[in-house]
């Protein structure tokens, strides 16, 4: 069914007011699916307009859209997309900083240890004097990456472990918001063997600081970009800079859209958001800004790739996963990070008189508010 926007208003209004013990009858759940349906396919249909526009626009095998140097594509993300998938390295479990657009907004301070002098990867522990008999009994990777949460709180420690992983010939990339780097550090880095650093710009509103410590980086570090959450500050907040940025001779921007969680969906109260499959919740602006962003790259011929990190790239990641992992014809752990739909996040978009829904039908017989009985 075709639900018309008034129709699907009414029933998430219902749906908002029920308690969360509640159950959801079958009939409920396809006017639930029709609507978010009919959301997704109007979003889609604004974002292919973006798209076309974009005369430069390139693919990776169809698994993501990009613009720019195809040679700085960077290669942690082939590794992701293309490879054996991206071994995450956990190890760091504080940050220095809160972000509104972070997984972990508000919970910062319960994020659980690794362990002393531990090291999580694979789900699995280990001790530094472990990832030989690691290296020795698996495959090794396309590509790992050092995650959770701000490694440059205890850098000092990654620097043996990055050197073992790059005597091995494994492909590494890790993630900073960049504020505590230095040029001690960053050398240090690169010496080890780090082969590509990115930076959340995002995170600290795209300071002075952190755009000198990526040109700093440039010097040591081979593969050097900007990964951060597609959000209208950051947007702004670029192009106030724009000329810096790109004097660093940075290789790469991926605009990540954003997601939420139940840590951080309430920073966003109000938005305009879809699900895209039933998974990934985002605020409709985020990949709308990275399509503007990428056409403005690709006029401009930036000497860079502007990669579109989007719900879309994401799902087409854990499909290369799974299969890579021999898992079963279709499978993925890509999937909605609530455990309870949240329905009211929906009620701004369908209340939106300029939002309109690509075609609309009668609720069929049966699916009429009053019709419908426990």
């Amino acid at each position: 069914m075709k639900i018309s926007k008034k129709d699907a208003l009414s029933w998430f209004e219902f749906f908002s007011s029920l308690p969360e013990e509640e159950g959801i009858m079958t009939k409920q759940q396809e006017i639930i699916y029709s609507t978010f349906a009919q959301i997704e396919a109007a979003i889609d249909n604004r974002n292919d307009t973006l798209i076309s526009k974009i005369k430069g626009l390139k693919t990776l095998q169809n698994r993501t859209i990009f613009v720019g140097n195809e040679s700085k594509f960077p290669r942690g993300c082939r590794s992701c997309l293309l490879g054996t998938g991206l071994g995450a390295i956990r190890k760091t479990n504080k940050c220095n900083v809160e972000c509104k657009f972070c997984y972990n907004y508000g919970d910062l301070d319960n994020i659980p240890p690794i362990g002393e002098g531990m090291w999580e990867i694979g789900d699995t522990k280990f001790y530094e004097k472990d990832i030989d008999l690691l290296l020795s009994s698996h495959n090794k990777p396309t590509g790992v990456a050092y995650v959770y949460l701000e490694p440059f709180m205890e850098i000092e420690k990654y620097y043996s472990v990055i050197k073992k992983f790059s005597d091995a010939k494994v492909y590494q990339h890790l993630y900073t918001n960049g504020t505590l780097a230095t040029e001690e550090t960053l050398k240090a880095l690169g010496e080890a063997g780090l082969n590509e650093l990115r930076f959340n710009l995002g995170a600290s509103s795209c300071s002075d600081k952190v755009i000198e410590n990526i040109g700093i980086a440039k010097k040591y570090i081979k593969n050097v970009g900007i990964e951060t959450p597609m959000t209208p500050e950051f947007f702004g907040d670029f192009f106030k800079k724009k000329q810096a940025i790109l004097d660093t001779k940075l290789d790469f921007i991926n605009c990540a859209e954003l997601h939420l969680n139940e840590n951080n969906i309430d920073n966003y109260y109000g938005e305009n958001m879809y699900i895209c499959r039933h998974g990934y919740i985002s605020p409709i602006w985020s990949r709308e800004l990275t399509l503007k962003f990428m056409k403005i790259a690709d006029e401009e011929n930036w000497d860079l790739v502007v990669h579109d990190c989007s719900n879309y790239t994401k799902f087409a990641r854990d499909l290369n996963l799974s299969s890579k992992e021999g898992k079963w014809f279709g499978a993925s752990n890509y999937a909605c990070e609530f455990d309870a739909i949240p329905y009211e996040a929906f009620l701004p978009i369908l209340r939106d008189d300029n939002f309109k829904f690509l075609s609309e039908e009668e609720l069929p017989s049966g699916y009429k508010p009053g019709e419908l009985i426990f």
